[in-house]
């Protein structure tokens, strides 16, 4: 039996007792089950629970695992989905009054590619009002608070996911990131958070306003835990005619191979970002991690220009046909950050939209070529680490294109893979984020370079200040 309890221990180890018979999936998600409860009233991480479905899908895999014929290797392991995402049956809220509790019809593609693969589903996690934001709040569930220190935001729009994962409630959960909405909440909790390569994941509904730059993935504690649950999840589906093709490739083959060699790009500030001095410091020393294991690690000075005079119309008009949709006599009740950057978004022209489709085009591009001559690119996930609770997103003291998304947004219009890392921890005891970016379509490079990372950095779970921090309630 494992050292820690069974909420804290991988997919991985849990399947591998699974096929022991020294374990049994229904005695795994009623661990789950009894820590989210717990734990529930102080993160406010689910939007729901659903402890019926989950004993019920946990009896079939025990009986599967039983005879031998698990679906696949996470048959069994407990897991949730963000509510920004179809389940059918069960209502999609995007944290917001101007939503219904009309059931979904049918699964979005990754919940039935999770559901096929055997996983079990104990609920539905938060979000920001229409994962606006990089934080996690919202007017209809309220706040969701950091494992780490409760006065500070998990971040977002992820955060449910982010929280329960770091707090020891499943393995890995469900998030997508249309902005750095794995690869921020990730970091600001101390996560492995992947965004895979655009369309690797189906998605749908697929007609979206941002619909080209999200990405489906998980949270999660560990990079073999990722490789995983990419192989269940990526592939193809008829509704969303933007996905790849589909790719045999078992992302958990040449985990192992190390970095040696490899060309890699530094850019701690793109050219124009200003970071917390401690975010530069704990990302520089996390890439002299990779010069340890033999790659070369060059500082490339400035990368990217500042995104928000070319992409502010792709982000706020995208919200004004958001709030298009909803009936005026809601519109008091939305997240007044939201509306007012949906109302300010009503006069983007189709001459601004088209304008920063040519930026978009440009700019992967100009990535695509500077990667033929570096492999990876190492650059802190956020400017800061976790913001705390009462933070105003996109205000004065926390805009979003220089303190909310700065260097995750980019691998967003491009496509291309990219991850967070944990790289440490400021003095105040909060997690920081290294970014791992790919070349397009290059998931497993990127996976790679993280588990090379992850060997040689020490991270382990569960963490000694979450622990404190939840004993402490």
């Amino acid at each position: 039996m494992p050292e820690f309890p069974l909420t804290w221990i991988s997919a991985f180890e849990l399947t591998t007792l699974y096929a022991r018979k020294t374990l049994s999936p229904v005695d795994a998600v009623d661990a789950m089950l009894l820590r989210a409860s717990s734990l529930q009233p102080t993160l406010n991480a689910f939007v729901k629970i659903d402890p019926d479905g989950a004993r019920l899908a946990a009896k079939a895999s025990a009986a599967r695992w039983q005879s031998g014929t698990p679906l696949s290797p996470l048959d069994g392991v407990p897991t949730t989905i963000k509510d920004t995402t179809p389940v059918k049956g069960w209502p999609t809220r995007y944290g917001s009054h101007a939503t219904d509790e009309t059931p979904a019809l049918e699964d979005a593609p990754v919940v039935g590619r999770l559901r096929a693969a055997g996983l079990v589903l104990l609920g539905k996690t938060t979000t920001p009002e229409f994962g606006w934001k990089a934080l996690t709040d919202s007017p209809l569930h309220g706040t969701t608070r950091n494992p780490w220190n409760l006065k500070h935001s998990p971040g977002g729009s992820s955060g449910g996911a982010s929280a329960l994962t770091a707090a020891g409630i499943n393995p890995f959960n469900h998030g997508n990131d249309g902005g750095g909405s794995i690869r921020i909440p990730a970091a600001h909790t101390g996560l492995v958070g992947l965004k895979p390569s655009y369309g690797r994941i189906a998605q749908h509904p697929a007609d979206s306003p941002f619909a080209d730059v999200i990405s489906q993935g998980v949270l999660s504690r560990t990079v073999r835990d990722t490789a995983l649950a990419l192989n269940v999840t990526a592939g193809p589906d008829p509704r969303d005619w933007r996905s790849l093709p589909a790719d045999p490739r078992d992302y958990t083959v040449g985990l192992e191979d190390g970095v040696r060699g490899l060309r890699i790009g530094l850019s701690l500030d793109f050219g124009h970002v200003k970071a917390d001095a401690e975010v530069r410091a704990l990302v520089a020393a996390a890439a002299r991690r990779f010069e340890e294991l033999g790659a070369h690690v060059e500082d490339v000075g400035p990368l990217i220009e500042p995104l928000q005079n070319s992409f502010e119309p792709l982000w706020i008009g995208s919200f004004a046909t958001r709030l298009r949709q909803i009936p005026t006599q809601l519109h008091g009740k939305l997240d007044p950050g939201f509306r007012a950057a949906a109302e300010k978004g009503l006069a983007i022209t189709l001459a601004d939209y088209a304008r920063a489709y040519e930026a978009k085009s440009k700019l992967a591009r100009d990535l695509a070529l500077w990667h033929e001559t570096f492999d990876l690119l190492l650059a802190p996930v956020t400017p800061t680490a976790a913001p705390q609770v009462e933070t105003l997103y996109n205000s004065d003291a926390f805009p979003r294109w220089t303190k909310g998304a700065p260097y995750t947004l980019p691998c967003n219009l491009t496509g291309q893979p990219a991850a967070s890392m944990p790289a440490g921890l400021t003095a105040s005891g909060l997690p920081v984020g290294l970014q791992i970016i790919g070349p397009p379509r290059a998931d497993h490079l990127v996976l790679r370079a993280m588990r090379a990372y992850e060997s040689a950095s020490g991270w382990t779970w569960p963490q000694a200040k979450v622990l404190e921090t939840l004993s402490n309630l």
